[in-house]
């Protein structure tokens, strides 16, 4: 695609919107009501080849015994189809007119990125890829040529969870169940008998026969193959204890795409906030940018392990609102990522009852829910914390994000994952699912994982043994090199780090020297960038300065992962303690 210009983006926008009013007050005049407007009731196929389940009236696709109708008065939810984001119905009238004129997929796309926010893309960043990442690959290319170039043979990437990148290897069933779901050829072959356990092949079969045509290379349903979507609900229900809806979950690739669609939902201007943890993963403030609405902070307590307090959200929620802010949700990341915290039941049970009584949403991002390390804490999902304190559909609106990209399965390059939305009006989810339907379907081979990873070999199953090890032996060695690493920095000079209880990460504080500080400000960057940057340059290893997570004003930190294999581990807590002490005898004050 050619490469489109600010201002040609800019005057696209202008048009379309302008194209949007005049259809708005068409439509306005022709109905009564605007949530009898049905985009999917509107749209012909895409093409010859599209799959025709996605186009089904969404109506029909979105009934469960759990839905609910959007003028039961005895339901307090704090969604309505009046205060979702409008630029969802503008873009259903787009769409339809659009289609009406044959425009061209490419211009499509183009639209709908426009009027969905093109015009915040500048204001979004997203640390984790950022300067210090782009420097590091530099370095890295320079290796190639140049071995010598440098005091070390290898860069280290600490910087994201991004397992199987840093050695991690795939859980052989899942991976054995995927190739002979995607070469279907290979299960006619008597030799696969030989190479593949009985349970992998008998799965696969399975699988298919939930796809339409056995055909993995084609679109699916709008929120996911449906069988696929069983097993989800069922893994969800084993796992919870209370019945899941396979019509409440909705495949995506990957997590993040579940957060971007939520954060579309609630946000319509500057003066929607979401409540997020300072420390956050950048997912949330980029998301929150890219569509126009403002981050409220609350800020977790370093000193009590990253504790969420109940009187800190109660203190920003009250800020925000005398500032004419309406905070739509709250944001809550467990375990935690950047800080690794893992939330007290006890403590959910006051964040569920604050979003109760409050009127938000609970995003729950609960990717990290096998990556539990130690034996004091247990990971509890929202919704089996909300539904053991009496709430029901009518009571709590709340969205569980998961993905297969951490846990002890670490695809993040299949790009799969879910959310499971509860707690929202038939006429709201409807509009959920008219997103979805622009996406068309999240990749086949992400869904295929994250039902496997929902349900995966039960005992008696000839892969069971081996299952259990692989995912034992990869929780343990995490665990192992957590603790490893945070001694290792409590060790250090002017350095102190919370214990990791769970996630793939520490976040440790640095005392950073004035002169250091000094050297920052004249460098133009963060001092914890500073930090960072001069780590990377003397010893290969890229971690991210707490900074692009944000944290608590004159504090300084940065994110490390624990990811790289524990062969690695001794090196990297040499070159690092190297480092830290040449840098403090540099800049000691």
């Amino acid at each position: 695609m050619r490469r489109y210009s600010i201002k040609l983006i800019t005057q696209m926008r202008r048009f379309v919107i302008g194209q949007a009013k005049n259809l708005i007050d068409q439509t306005r005049r022709q109905h009564h009501h605007h949530k009898n407007l049905r985009l999917l009731s509107l749209l012909p196929p895409f093409s010859a080849a599209s799959d025709s389940t996605t186009l089904v009236s969404s109506s029909r696709l979105l009934s469960s015994s759990s839905e609910m109708s959007a003028s039961d008065s005895s339901s307090s939810l704090p969604v309505t189809l009046d205060s979702i984001n409008p630029k969802y119905a503008r873009l259903k009238i787009m769409i339809h007119d659009l289609v009406k004129r044959r425009a061209s997929f490419r211009f499509f796309a183009i639209v709908i990125f426009v009027v969905l926010g093109g015009s915040q893309v500048l204001k979004c960043e997203y640390a984790v890829r950022g300067e210090i990442v782009n420097i590091a690959q530099r370095l890295q290319e320079e290796l190639k040529t140049n071995k010598d170039a440098y005091p070390f043979d290898e860069i280290i990437y600490c910087n994201i969870g991004n397992p199987q990148s840093l050695g991690q290897q795939p859980i052989t069933f899942f991976r054995e169940v995927l190739a002979l779901c995607s070469h279907t050829a290979l299960l006619d072959e008597s030799a696969t008998h030989g190479l593949f356990s009985s349970d992998s092949i008998e799965r696969a079969w399975k699988i298919l026969d939930q796809i339409p045509g056995k055909a993995t290379g084609a679109y699916s349903h709008s929120q996911g193959i449906k069988g696929l979507r069983d097993a989800i609900a069922a893994g969800i229900e084993a796992r919870d204890g209370y019945p899941a809806d396979p019509n409440d979950i909705f495949m995506t690739d990957g997590a993040s795409p579940g957060v971007h669609m939520m954060m579309q939902l609630l946000i319509s201007s500057e003066k929607d906030g979401i409540l997020c943890p300072i420390p956050q993963y950048p997912l949330y403030s980029a998301s929150i940018a890219l569509h126009g609405g403002t981050l409220v902070p609350y800020y977790l307590d370093e000193a009590s392990g990253w504790g969420l307090e109940i009187s800190e959200l109660k203190k920003q929620l009250e800020e925000a609102r005398s500032k004419g802010i309406t905070v739509r949700a709250l944001a809550v990341i467990n375990p935690g990522n950047p800080t690794g915290q893992v939330l007290a039941e006890e403590n959910q049970r006051d964040i569920v009852e604050f979003c109760k009584k409050e009127g938000l949403v609970l995003l729950a991002d609960e990717v990290y829910q096998e990556n539990v390390y130690v034996p004091d804490k247990k990971f509890y999902s929202f919704k089996k914390i909300a539904r053991s304190m009496g709430y029901g559909e009518k009571d709590v609106s709340l969205v569980s994000f998961q993905s297969i990209s951490k846990g002890y399965y670490g695809e993040c390059g299949k790009r799969g994952g879910y959310m499971e939305v509860t707690g929202f009006t038939s006429d709201v989810r409807e509009q959920i699912y008219k997103v979805a339907s622009v996406n068309l379907c999240s990749n086949i081979s992400g869904q295929i994982l994250a039902s496997l990873v929902m349900s995966p070999p039960k005992p008696g199953d000839d892969s069971y043994d081996s299952y259990i090890a692989e995912k034992e032996g990869i929780l343990s060695s995490l665990a192992k090199r957590a603790k490893t690493l945070e001694e290792a920095l409590n060790k250090l000079e002017g350095i102190t780090c919370n214990r990791a209880e769970g996630a793939m990460y520490l976040f440790p504080c640095i005392n950073l020297p004035k002169k250091a500080i000094a050297a920052a400000e004249d460098a133009k960057t963060a001092p914890d960038a500073f930090y960072c940057k001069r780590l990377l340059n003397a010893t290969g290893i890229v971690v991210v300065p707490g900074s692009g997570f944000r944290q608590v004003p004159g504090t300084w930190h940065f994110r490390c992962t624990i990811l790289p294999q524990e062969d690695k581990i001794p090196a990297i807590v040499n070159r690092l303690t190297e480092f830290h002490k040449s840098f403090m005898d540099e800049f000691r004050d």
